[in-house]
């Protein structure tokens, strides 16, 4: 299969790498974001054809055919890895059917029980492999130092799929007061002696900023190769190695939704995600320019709400807009990095640089209407208040005694408002005891800003878990490895300040240990 080389959305970067080195790279010189400078085509045959197979051929198919520059052998070794014994449901992505007309892609069946795990295991084995393979060919000296600004899940997943490989290291910053208790847990107790965390006093925009500045300050580069023998780079969103395995699970869910009945041979189905960085919604955007029958791709946003109004008028308008704290921590994003990307494909890198700019220097752009109109040819789009969140929560597990997260629960209740004609699949992006303290609100009939009742307010996320046990008894169990957070020791407690400095001083800190 031949090698698809890398472009980037601004059109600064020359160099075209091919998979492996973008994956390295990151981000792209210039600020921009790596995408594939052709997309494979898949018939319907082809896509049928992954249901009789298990998980990590369907994605190693789909590597293959976007011409990653490995061998087919190696690329399945590293697929058999990826998506192995870790994951507590052997169809790593199973699509369950809720209701007739409405079927849920469940994402949190791996190690870290965030849809974040199903890039996240996969993405760190290549990024080991062209480290290696390119050490080997004396085309490298450094080893890489992974920087992650996390809104809470991917902190998590990208923490468990680099501790302790060689040639990493990775610091990952969370917004301190802005994840959930159990979220910050996680990341805190990580195992692993190439591994850091630090909160942030902030919001996720402000990490995601901070991060950001510290990857474009060419001093603190130098600082980091001259010093440390090491180079940065990025496991957030911004780097296609997330993307490629988020197009694999909306391939892979179509071929089930066909295997079971859900949507005839052929047949467009809508996907409906919860979205803050615009990457999990995008990947099925190239899953549909690629083949996968599918119809809109509607758009859930929980009260921070810039994509709906971006969708609704073409404007992304962050000039005047508060921050809000919301039940789904994951989507409390107002800069959706990768809406570059689909702006890109749309529009091309002059457009995309022009409405960049404008968005750093004037918090807003709008795109043309010949865009816009491109935009609303897939996409529609709704946001959900945080105690209607709550409240779809405690709905569908007394209808149909399925329970899910807030971030689900978004993608629920937009689902049931936007839905038509045809089938729709709800991607569910984190298992329930994630978020256990706004579960309990939800079946307690609680308010997001209410109260909690005395026997439940001294009580953290993780006791509280018990508790949404003995509401919903049909919930099933609390994941093994969230559970063990009980008897699990904090490793990291430092919280920096916010700004390129906090991030470079807490990395020098970090370095210094």
């Amino acid at each position: 299969m031949r090698s698809i080389s890398y472009i980037d959305t601004r059109g600064a970067d020359g160099s075209r790498p091919a998979f492996t080195r973008a994956v390295v790279t990151g981000i792209a010189a210039g600020g921009g974001l790596f995408v594939p400078e052709e997309l494979p085509a898949f018939t319907l045959p082809e896509l049928l054809v992954f249901a009789d197979r298990p998980y990590w051929r369907r994605v190693a198919a789909v590597f293959s055919r976007f011409g990653v520059d490995l061998d087919g052998d190696r690329i399945d070794a590293l697929m058999r890895e990826a998506y192995g014994v870790q994951w507590d449901d052997e169809r790593i992505a199973p699509v369950v059917e809720i209701v007739p007309g409405t079927h849920v892609l469940e994402l949190w069946h791996g190690p870290t029980s965030a849809f974040k795990d199903m890039a996240l295991q996969c993405m760190p084995l290549f990024f080991s492999e062209a480290v290696d393979t390119m050490q080997a060919h004396g085309e490298l000296d450094d080893d890489y130092l992974i920087l992650v600004a996390t809104s809470g899940d991917t902190g998590k997943a990208a923490l468990e799929g680099f501790a302790d490989r060689a040639h990493t290291g990775i610091v990952v910053f969370y917004p301190d007061g802005g994840v959930s208790d159990i979220q910050r847990l996680q990341m805190v107790t990580q195992h692993g002696v190439n591994v850091g965390v630090f909160g942030v006093r902030g919001n996720f925009d402000d990490c995601q900023t901070a991060v950001k500045a510290a990857f474009n300050d060419e001093v603190f580069a130098a600082e980091l190769h001259e010093r440390h023998g090491l180079r940065l780079s990025s496991a957030n969103s911004i780097n296609w190695g997330r993307l490629l395995p988020q197009i694999a699970y909306y391939v892979s869910a179509y071929a089930d939704m066909v295997a079971s009945g859900g949507v005839k041979p052929g047949a467009p189905m809508d996907v409906c995600v919860p979205t803050g960085n615009f990457g999990n919604i995008l990947g099925a955007y190239y899953a549909k320019l690629i083949g996968v029958p599918i119809g809109r791709l509607l758009c859930a946003s929980n009260e921070n709400n810039v994509l709906t109004d971006f969708i609704a008028t073409g404007t992304y308008d962050i000039s005047d807009r508060d921050f809000v704290l919301t039940p789904s921590p994951s989507m409390d994003i107002l800069i959706s990095s990768n809406l570059e990307r689909l702006l890109y494909h749309l529009a091309g890198p002059e457009q995309v640089r022009a409405w960049m700019s404008d968005l750093v220097g004037q918090r807003r752009f709008t795109v043309d209407r010949e865009t816009f109109a491109k935009v609303r040819e897939h996409f529609v789009a709704d946001w959900v208040t945080n105690d209607e969140s709550l409240a779809t929560i405690r709905r569908v597990y007394a209808e149909h005694g399925y329970l899910m997260d807030p971030h689900t629960a978004v993608a629920w209740e937009v689902a049931e408002r936007l839905r038509g004609e045809d089938p729709v699949l709800v991607v569910s992006t984190a298992h329930w005891a994630k978020f256990g303290a706004d579960v309990y609100r939800a079946l307690a009939g609680v308010g997001y800003g209410d109260a909690l009742p005395s026997a439940a307010a001294g009580l953290t996320g993780l006791e509280l878990l018990d508790e949404v046990c003995a509401l919903a008894p049909n919930a099933g169990p609390v994941p093994v490895r969230l559970a063990a957070l009980c008897d699990a020791e904090p490793r990291f407690a430092d919280v920096v300040d916010a700004g390129r400095e906090g991030i470079e001083g807490a990395v020098r800190s970090w370095l210094a240990r």
